[in-house]
């Protein structure tokens, strides 16, 4: 049997973010592995690499289409972002939980602008919402009801969004109501592209 080991690390930016991730090999193999992840010719470089990604809009068609019985989660955004840094943390600590009821990509805004523009994706991260081939909407008491913007406030807001939308799909429902806390929704103005 193959032992893991747990490395965590600080991202020191204003959020200090707290990332780990287990290695298959020894400590002092994976610390190299982990410093050329995180630094590359002098650019942070994101540590969301237990999220798969979609690079174009043919990887995303088809998560949409194939995605049976559980919500997509579509993380719009880039990955040098510090807000998208933090959310692809949440992410990526909530998808072993979810993973009966939720699968989870990171899209790129600038490889599959097609959907970066038909989801009037102004602000980044983006997270938009999908049940077998549906474009779920979500009601946050804010305009947009088609996705989320910005990062979750906790884990527990992503986890409970997650469930609500899951059984609100279930039962034939397109939109649901948000359970999260309106003081833990980011407030921002929406911006119409090309109007």
């Amino acid at each position: 049997m193959e032992s893991f080991y747990l490395l965590s690390y600080i991202y020191s930016s204003a959020d200090n973010l707290l990332h780990s991730f287990a290695c298959p090999r020894s400590v002092d193999e994976c610390l190299p592995a982990l410093y050329k992840a995180e630094i590359l010719n002098g650019k942070l470089v994101t540590m969301s690499f237990f999220l798969p990604k979609l690079s174009n809009k043919k990887d995303v068609d088809q998560a949409i289409k194939l995605t049976a019985e559980k919500v997509l989660v579509l993380r719009f955004g880039r990955d040098d972002d510090a807000v998208c840094l933090q959310l692809d943390d949440i992410l990526s600590k909530t998808s072993h939980d979810l993973s009966k009821m939720a699968t989870i990509y990171l899209v790129d805004v600038d490889k599959v602008s097609v959907y970066t523009q038909y989801f009037d994706i102004s602000y980044i991260p983006s997270t938009v919402f999908f049940f077998n081939g549906q474009h779920m909407k979500v009601d946050y008491g804010s305009p947009d009801h088609t996705k989320f913007v910005g990062s979750f406030k906790t884990k527990q807001d992503f986890i409970d969004l997650i469930e609500v939308i899951y059984r609100g799909a279930m039962r034939g429902k397109l939109i649901v109501r948000s359970p999260i806390d309106p003081r833990n929704i980011p407030k921002y103005d929406l911006l119409y592209q090309g109007v």
